[in-house]
């Protein structure tokens, strides 16, 4: 409906195709199904994966599991043995994982499937998401790459550094004529780098 993102619609000259010619169209649609369609709307426009993304989870406590369940799209993405093997130990047990850890990936995701779903004779595994859509985000192996636990690091970052700037009620230390308060003996002050929120989340 947006073309994937929030800009192309506002780019769209044509007031049929643009956003006029949306909200036009929306005023003539039942209630219910303006609802349906601001969904869509919010999938295709959603930032996912960056640090606003974790910021406003972590602030706010997401839980994932109340609003997810692993489908066929999901297994038909994770193709990545080790992580598979890890993801049947968090679902089944690390006896399972371990008894099938040189099995074929399509096997591994079967035991998943057969958990999340509690069918071939197997537990029911409840209320469960991989690590790195959860909030906060972890990874399965210590390879790295995984984008949300990235994002997950700069939100961070970012919060270590509001919370060390002076708060509204404080002097800024750096306004005209304010007084540079001495460090303690014992207590010294640490440097205070541009480059801080990079080097947080590293």
């Amino acid at each position: 409906m947006t073309g994937g993102n929030g800009d192309a619609a506002w780019e769209a000259r044509d007031s049929q195709q643009g956003v006029v010619g949306i909200f036009q169209r929306l005023l003539d649609l039942p209630d219910a199904v303006v609802m349906e369609v601001i969904a869509i709307v919010m999938g295709e426009t959603l930032a996912s994966g960056s640090a606003a993304v974790e910021a406003v989870g972590m602030e706010i406590g997401v839980d994932m599991a109340r609003c997810w369940q692993a489908d066929d799209a999901f297994f038909s993405l994770v193709r990545d043995r080790e992580v598979l093997t890890r993801i049947v130990a968090e679902v089944a047990s690390e006896t399972v994982a371990s008894a099938n850890r040189q099995e074929k990936a399509k096997t591994l995701k079967r035991i998943v499937r057969d958990h999340l779903d509690g069918t071939n004779g197997r537990d029911r595994r409840e209320n469960w998401v991989p690590r790195w859509m959860a909030f906060p985000p972890a990874a399965y192996t210590a390879r790295g790459g995984v984008g949300t636990v990235a994002a997950h690091a700069k939100a961070q970052a970012a919060r270590e550094i509001e919370r060390r700037l002076p708060g509204d009620d404080e002097p800024d230390p750096t306004a005209p004529g304010a007084v540079m308060a001495l460090p303690v003996e014992g207590c010294p002050v640490p440097p205070f780098h541009d480059d801080e929120a990079d080097r947080l989340a590293a």
